[in-house]
């Protein structure tokens, strides 16, 4: 019988356990520690559980074809791609890449430091420099890299790196490249970072505070207050760093995001963005207020000094992204992702789904326990929705959701849509879960599921 198929018993193996798992491999053999790994993997994949790695089969627009990476198909709306400003097949962007690409080939052939940028770059930087009131900008291949950058190229062994502890990865591994003395605070506890920074002030005058934030969480939607933390930082002598990666060019009347809204632009040290979300292309910047900072991040910020500078056709498309953005054109699109955004919600909520956080183009409806999880996400695959399912660690255990992307090109149709599929699918699932405890004779599975539902 084919594992997807009704009434095939799900092994509690493929119910179970987490990537966390696997971090930590031990053993002398370092080829062999990833059999393990794949061993779960591939459990998940037998029954339809692995959510990851899918392929684009068609642009992604708000509908397109897509395949698992077992090569399955999967054809519907499409609510798993990061494009908020429906730019990336703009036929305005598409033209500033062809004509990147006659002018300029489509290789920038050179890291920054060494013969990598073009003047579509240079232009770059002074556009996000404009729209940033003046900053100095260094420009980066990704926004991972770049927010990794950020805190590796500034900070030294000797110094400090907080963090609100659901701070991205890129932030989190640029502090470990850079120093061992790393702490974290609760999230968007602002009175627990000062009890933070209290704490290394009382043993330690003399050395450097970075702290770090983001202005939109993508796992959990939500925004710091940004003056609290500048506040903080002053009366403790920290540098304060925000991430704007997922509100930066798509939130707000001018799209300046929540720095914008909070009128918290010149008040913050060093601002990250990221190309990849609203701007139809891979990479990222760090803004910062000296030509001094820029200089020295320039040349002492790994992934800038030894990555290939942004192709021609990436810095063109960001900047004709930046063209529109910045237009009447550009308002009318953030309008209609927010009207999309708030009808999502109101949406899920008539229909009994939770979504968590503050309006934004990220929606995350919980789910809960990571196996009910795994299920709803083959379920709604396979009637014609894509959405991203995030599990544990990236989120809390027993607090599986799917991360719903909003796009400005999103009708309020899709929206119904995806509500009604996403609804029963996680209805099935349930049912699903419940026959299991009903007639399953291993009780394994049984255990497992009971312990998945207790977690939730």
């Amino acid at each position: 019988m084919n594992a997807h198929e009704k009434g095939t018993v799900i092994p509690e193996a493929a119910l179970k356990g987490s990537l966390r798992d696997y971090r930590q491999p031990a053993g002398a053999d370092l080829i062999r520690r990833g059999d393990g790994f794949f061993a779960w993997q591939g459990k998940r994949r037998e029954y339809g559980l692995w959510p990851y790695a899918k392929s684009t089969a068609s642009a992604p627009k708000t509908h397109c074809s897509a395949r698992t990476d077992c090569g399955e198909e999967i054809s519907g709306v499409n609510f798993a791609s990061q494009d908020y400003l429906s730019l990336a097949s703009h036929p305005q962007i598409k033209q500033a890449a062809i004509e990147a690409i006659e002018e300029y080939g489509v290789h920038s052939a050179g890291s920054a430091a060494l013969l990598g940028n073009t003047r579509h770059s240079l232009q770059l930087e002074r556009t996000i420099s404009d729209y940033l009131n003046e900053r100095e900008i260094v420009l980066y291949p990704t926004g991972w890299s770049a927010g990794f950058a950020s805190v590796q190229g500034l900070v030294r062994p000797n110094d400090h790196v907080v963090l609100d502890v659901l701070a991205h990865s890129c932030l989190q591994e640029g502090a470990r490249a850079a120093t061992q003395n790393i702490h974290f605070h609760g999230h968007l506890n602002v009175e627990g970072l000062a009890r933070r920074l209290q704490r290394i002030r009382n043993s330690d005058k003399e050395n450097g505070i970075l702290v770090v934030t983001e202005s939109l969480f993508s796992m959990h939607s939500d925004t710091p207050d940004i003056a609290a933390l500048r506040a903080t930082c002053d009366e403790y002598g920290a540098t304060l760093l925000v991430d704007c990666a997922h509100d930066f060019g798509c939130i707000g009347d001018d799209g300046l995001g929540h720095l914008g809204l909070q009128n918290m632009i010149d008040n913050v040290d060093i601002i990250i963005g990221s190309f990849s979300k609203t701007f139809a292309s891979n990479g990222g910047f760090v803004a910062v207020k000296s030509r001094a900072t820029a200089e020295y991040l320039k040349y002492y910020s790994a992934t800038q000094t030894f990555s290939n500078a942004l192709s021609p056709v990436q810095a063109a498309t960001v900047l004709a992204a930046f063209d529109i953005i910045r237009s009447q054109e550009g308002r009318q699109r953030r309008r209609s992702l927010m009207n999309n955004i708030l009808y999502m919600r109101n949406e899920m909520t008539k229909a009994g789904m939770e979504t968590l956080g503050d309006p934004s183009p990220i929606v995350p409806v919980r789910v809960g326990a990571e196996g009910l999880a795994r299920i709803a996400s083959r379920e709604l695959a396979s009637v014609g929705a894509i959405a991203n399912l995030v599990e544990y660690p990236a989120v809390p255990q027993g607090g599986a959701r799917f991360r719903v992307q909003v796009m400005a090109d999103h009708s309020a149709e899709d929206v119904d849509i995806l509500v009604r599929l996403m609804r029963d699918a996680m209805r099935h699932a349930d049912l699903e879960f419940r026959s299991y405890r009903e007639n399953d004779p291993s009780p394994g599975a049984v255990r497992g599921w009971e312990a998945a539902s207790h977690a939730a």
